[in-house]
């Protein structure tokens, strides 16, 4: 196995990237803009761990979402194991979301 030399803020870049092509399903923005990705975390061992929420506990993606996060990530090649964790504290709220996402909403 070749050994992979990258810096773990390199990865966390990369991280985003794959997750910005990820869109929830009701809303045509991706889930990073939506601010549901609450935090990304990558240790020297590039493990990654992904804080992340959902628009709403009654979501219809509740299971399959997060599994879709992990599975993309995983497949960055220098990632080594991905833990997504979901969360509703805070709760989503609309303000979370970037600029982007209530430009392409029409919220602005």
């Amino acid at each position: 196995m070749s050994e992979i030399n990258i810096d773990t803020t390199e990865l966390g870049e990369k991280i985003v990237k794959v997750i910005k092509t990820i869109f929830d399903p009701e809303i045509p923005v991706d889930i990073y803009e939506l601010g549901l990705i609450y935090d990304v975390f990558v240790n020297e061992d590039y493990d990654v761990k992904i804080l992340m929420t959902l628009t709403s506990p009654n979501c219809p993606v509740a299971e399959s979402l997060p599994e879709e996060v992990r599975e993309k990530v995983k497949s960055i090649d220098a990632v080594n194991d991905v833990e997504v964790e979901l969360t509703f504290e805070p709760t989503w709220t609309q303000d979370l979301m970037s600029e982007e996402a209530k430009l392409e909403l029409g919220m602005l």
